[in-house]
């Protein structure tokens, strides 16, 4: 038998532009960039970290930047709809204005009797912002940051998973992951992890727009967070027993991973906790020069030849 696992570890999405990206998620979301390194099964893109002050887990939101292959992706069943991250409840007027301010179109509506700011990325990735009162967020301040670390974003609230029926991916939450049915409203049903860690909560909704294609402005991949190597070997035999087909463990680095896809078409990750992105710089350097893994700094001079113009994030610390 398989431990719940404490909730979300990070999203991975697809991009367009580099430069427009980290300016972003930087500059107008107000997240560090704790990692610049490539993706490791295709050198010639890079993979960007964003997150709270250190890169804690169930803060990071990630990106391969394909702007080499400049593909559309298509929104449908077996993809990530949304990904929220939470504020505290006293900073959605500030949030409000922020968006405003830098021309970022939103809508606001109230779920589960939280408040919610949605609004899209620069191309097009569904983003919100919970005010959630009674949530509990491990996340690090940046205190360098261009937003104030009173109205910082707390790490991922939830992620909503768009399925063309919800039961088989349901099983697997409950069965394998260990999440527990909390609420449903308006066909939208909500999970939360029995451990209720940080970005604790899965909801599902179901969709007819057929099965979805990936590509730039879609999600890759939803991580989970495991303690260990010696827990995911527990994650693989409950996936496997699940009728699943998970992969091997890979190292990624900065946490040990496995994939499986469950049966909605969904693409799950289970990472480890650590060892962080502290593994090949320190905390106050993070994300300043492309990292890569030891097996490919001699290639070093041939992958920062071939990535795409990027300067890094622009940061307005002013805090407006």
């Amino acid at each position: 038998m398989s431990p719940d696992t404490p909730g979300l570890h990070h999203v991975t999405a697809i991009a367009g532009d580099p430069q427009a990206n980290a300016d972003f998620y930087v500059g107008t979301l107000g997240l560090r960039f704790v990692k610049q390194t490539v993706n490791h099964d295709d050198t010639g893109t890079y993979h960007f970290y964003f997150g709270d002050g250190e890169g804690t887990p169930g803060t990071n939101i990630t990106f391969f930047p394909w702007t080499d292959r400049g593909r559309r992706g298509r929104f449908g069943a077996g993809q990530t709809q949304t990904t929220a991250y939470g504020i505290p409840a006293g900073s959605v007027d500030y949030w409000r204005d922020r968006l405003e301010s830098d021309g970022v179109d939103y809508e606001r509506e109230t779920r589960f009797d939280d408040t919610v700011l949605r609004f899209a990325d620069p191309d097009g990735i569904e983003l919100e912002l919970v005010a959630a009162a009674d949530a509990e967020y491990d996340a690090t301040p940046w205190a360098d940051g261009p937003v104030p670390t009173d109205h910082q974003l707390r790490g991922f609230h939830s992620v909503t998973l768009a399925v063309d029926d919800v039961g088989p991916t349901e099983t697997i939450l409950t069965d394998v992951l260990g999440y527990e049915l909390e609420g449903e409203t308006d066909g939208r049903r909500r999970y939360r992890s029995a451990t209720g860690g940080p970005g604790s909560i899965v909801e599902l909704v179901e969709t007819d727009a057929g099965r979805g294609q990936m590509g730039v402005g879609t999600v890759h991949h939803v991580a989970f967070e495991a303690e260990s190597v010696a827990e995911q070997e527990q994650w693989r035999e409950a996936y496997a027993d699940a009728g699943l087909a998970p992969s091997a463990v890979i190292d990624r680095t900065y946490f040990q991973s496995i994939y499986t896809r469950e049966p909605g078409g969904v693409l799950f990750e289970m990472a480890t906790t650590g060892p962080g992105f502290t593994a090949d710089e320190p905390l106050d350097e993070l994300g300043e020069r492309l990292s890569l893994p030891e097996r490919l700094e001699s290639e070093r001079e041939a992958i920062e030849a071939q990535l795409p113009d990027f300067d890094g994030p622009t940061v307005d610390a002013s805090g407006n």
